[in-house]
């Protein structure tokens, strides 16, 4: 997706296929890679959300471009408590300030943390909490967030899943009020919109579910381009099944009861092989 886009491949995906103005014309004509555009350019400055996806896309960004010394020469970065796009441009501006050069210590620590969470274990992964990420300070909280979103021991759901049960039990039944985001009663932000569907269907859409009272679904393209069905769908009164009401109790164990086959990074966890987090503990569970 980063590299030169040959004249015989144009069709594949590509990272200026999303990006307009006039500015980029000269670098979709040639279909630039990411390195040889950022080798037109003096400085080249990121500006990172502190998110554990947008962690996850620096750590993955470095490690790319780690190799590339006539490149990793010119970065900056800012850093930031905030989402940068929440923020107003006087803020913003007094931002600019705060950019920092990329060093080595930044690349190591961002190879390390992307290897990890490309292993075939959340191992790795865990045994960051025991390294100082001071190159990277937002590092170490996205790292317990998606740890948290393991399954948990004695629930089997993520912190994400187990907050949307909390919810609804709590009286928010339309689905789009479990949805975590900015001023939403969950301010979790490890998940996008797309995942945070997924995973709301799947905790309805499963041999025992958790959840039931939808009115349509799949969470997925077809549904939100059909207008009917998609106010269906906001529409839908949720409530808790007898197994949501357990587990929200702390009495019940989704994975005893549904089988689990997804990815966590580099991980597949399966009903065979779940690894867990244990929050009590703030420790890794092995199957």
């Amino acid at each position: 997706m980063f590299s030169p886009r040959a004249a015989s491949h144009r069709a594949g995906a590509h990272w200026l296929d999303n990006l307009t103005g006039r500015l980029l014309e000269d670098a979709h004509r040639q279909g630039l890679g990411l390195i040889e555009f950022c080798e037109l350019f003096d400085a080249v400055d990121l500006w990172v959300d502190p998110d554990p996806n947008s962690q996850l896309q620096l750590i993955w960004l470095l490690d790319y471009l780690r190799p590339h010394a006539s490149v990793t020469s010119r970065l900056a970065m800012l850093q930031t408590d905030h989402i940068i796009g929440e923020q107003q441009p006087a803020e913003l501006a007094a931002w600019q300030l705060r950019l920092a050069p990329v060093r080595g210590h930044h690349l190591e620590v961002a190879g390390a943390a992307w290897a990890a969470w490309g292993a075939s274990t959340p191992e790795a992964w865990f045994n960051l909490l025991t390294r100082d990420p001071g190159a990277l300070p937002q590092l170490r909280s996205s790292v317990v967030a998606l740890l948290e979103e393991l399954p948990s021991r004695g629930s089997g759901l993520g912190a994400t899943e187990m907050r949307m049960l909390e919810l609804l039990s709590a009286g928010h039944v339309h689905p789009y009020d479990l949805f975590p985001g900015h001023e939403k009663l969950s301010p979790r932000r490890t998940f996008g919109y797309w995942e945070t569907g997924a995973l709301l269907d799947g905790l309805a859409h499963c041999p025992v579910p958790a959840i039931s009272g939808f009115d349509d679904g799949p969470f997925d393209l077809d549904m939100h381009e059909d207008p009917e069905r998609h106010q269906r769908y906001k529409r839908s009164r949720l409530a808790l099944t007898g197994l949501g009401r357990a587990i929200v109790a702390g009495a019940g164990d989704f994975s005893q009861y549904n089988p689990i086959h997804r990815w966590w990074g580099g991980t597949e966890l399966t009903t065979e092989r779940l690894w867990c987090w244990d929050a009590e503990g703030r420790t890794l569970v092995a199957p």
